[in-house]
């Protein structure tokens, strides 16, 4: 039985390592068949270990949510809101844009192909971590009433899968956040 188990964990392992190779090579649709393929297992081994695409997105991006989930409470007591959250908002947008197949892990469920019924752990953790930053934010007057942080979410997801072809997608997406955020926060 433990032999059973040190063998899922290897699988699990391995197949995690491809998955990473392969999505930042080919983004969130890498294909699952080649994974399998490549991690030398089946593909019902794949689907046991990672019953969804999200599932496995989840796992291969997990060290990074991780990272920006501990950025946003670094943040949370900054003295200025309004920086606190752009920075975390800036930090998100640097990461997803430079990691291919992140801002796919970042859409809302029921879109783009994935299951309405897979929820979206990493969001879920980065709604939680950047949550309080925008709360205090709204507090001081520093962001528009009513956004919400999933509404921030989804629109660094926008920008920086509107530009993972560019030339220079981490530049661009910065830019365009920018853009954004002189329309989303008030000028002080």
């Amino acid at each position: 039985m433990s032999t059973q188990r040190a063998d899922a964990r290897r699988n699990y392992a391995r197949i995690l390592a491809v998955a990473e190779e392969e999505v930042a090579a080919h983004g969130a649709n890498a294909s699952l068949e080649q994974i399998a393929r490549t991690a030398g297992v089946g593909s019902a081994t794949v689907r046991r270990h990672f019953p969804t695409r999200r599932a496995l997105l989840e796992a291969v991006f997990h060290e990074r949510i991780e990272v920006l989930c501990a950025r946003g409470r670094d943040l949370a007591d900054a003295a200025d809101t309004r920086a606190a959250l752009l920075e975390w908002l800036s930090a998100l947008t640097a990461y997803a844009a430079s990691t291919r197949g992140l801002a796919a892990a970042l859409i809302p469920e029921g879109a783009a192909g994935f299951d309405p019924q897979d929820v979206n752990t990493c969001a879920a953790q980065l709604s939680e971590a950047g949550r309080p930053l925008l709360l205090r934010a709204a507090k001081d007057g520093a962001v528009a009433p009513g956004m919400t942080i999933e509404d921030l979410i989804t629109l660094v997801t926008g920008i920086v899968l509107a530009t993972e072809h560019h030339p220079d997608p981490g530049t661009e997406a910065e830019r365009l956040l920018g853009l954004a955020v002189a329309g989303v926060s008030p000028q002080r």
